[in-house]
């Protein structure tokens, strides 16, 4: 299965976000912690050209606190500061205006020796959907001013919020891009919620999180499941969750469909565990960990 979903409303978006920009101090550029390369739109260096910025890695409560310290050190590798964030319960979130002032000290400085009034920094945020920017937004700004979901496209349009004298944030919808070269990102992006699940396969999804989870995290699946041993194989990993959770259709076959949402929202909920999806290492290798198989009909 290719995943695409690019609707009209987020080509709109861009062009929104690229006329905004002139207006920008800062850029915030908000990831999903359990795939941080996946949920980066690979347009962002364009659009955003040489604008300070600061990635905080979203949902940083969910992800493998491993494999986020070992993220945090291949985004200063690039030069883009990092900050780790649960924007839901706020974790993390008190550190960002400190970090935006820094990032925009030149801009201030300049505006100082010139004479110019002061004014608050401008800030604008920009992430794919689902990956958390309204309750960002709503965190910053203390009163509920974006709206919410555990859905992918709440946002439709952009909005300023302000925060006191000194910052103003720039909300955008979430923005995909138009096709995914790496089918592994969209895969990735399916699994965490990204894309709306009326267009996914959860049967494939799901076989792709179990392979992953087999390798590095074999031992949450055990658990999860209570399961005496590991299967052989994802796709006997993914009957043994059909059974356990009673998703037998007639003559006793297992539902692969209803089991692997079923999988899939105990994934996205926490109840597997703190789950990381990508790592740097899986951009570097021939066969990543999960490829997509073809499955028996």
């Amino acid at each position: 299965m290719t995943i695409q979903w690019f609707p009209g409303h987020m080509a709109k978006a861009r062009r929104q976000v690229t006329e905004k920009l002139a207006l920008i101090d800062v850029v915030i550029e908000l990831l999903d912690a359990r795939l941080p390369l996946s949920s980066r739109n690979p347009m962002i260096d364009e659009i955003v050209s040489e604008k300070p910025r600061l990635i905080l890695l979203n949902k940083a409560d969910l992800a493998d606190e491993k494999a986020t310290e070992d993220w945090m050190g291949y985004f200063r590798g690039l030069g883009i500061r990092t900050l780790p964030i649960d924007a839901l319960s706020g974790k993390g979130v008190n550190k960002l205006p400190d970090l935006c002032r820094e990032l925009a000290s030149d801009m201030l400085a300049k505006r100082a020796e010139k004479g110019m009034q002061a004014r608050a920094i401008r800030i604008m945020i920009l992430g794919i959907p689902n990956v958390g920017k309204s309750s960002l937004i709503n965190r910053l700004s203390k009163r509920a001013v974006a709206q919410t979901g555990d859905r992918p496209a709440v946002t439709k349009a952009q909005q300023w919020v302000k925060m006191g004298d000194t910052l103003e944030l720039l909300d955008t919808p979430g923005i995909l891009w138009p096709k995914f070269e790496d089918q592994m990102v969209g895969l990735r992006l399916a699994a965490s919620g990204a894309i709306k699940d009326e267009l996914i396969d959860f049967t494939e999804i799901a076989l792709f999180v179990i392979a992953y989870m087999m390798h590095y995290y074999p031992e949450r699946l055990v658990e999860r499941f209570k399961l005496k041993a590991l299967p052989a194989d994802k796709v006997a990993m993914l009957e043994e969750i059909g059974k356990k959770r009673g998703c037998l259709i007639s003559g006793g076959e297992i539902d692969y469909d209803k089991a692997g949402e079923i999988f899939l929202r105990e994934l996205r909920s926490g109840k597997l565990g703190r789950v990381t999806l990508e790592r740097p290492i899986d951009w570097e290798m021939d066969e990543p960990i999960g490829k997509p198989i073809t499955f028996p009909e």
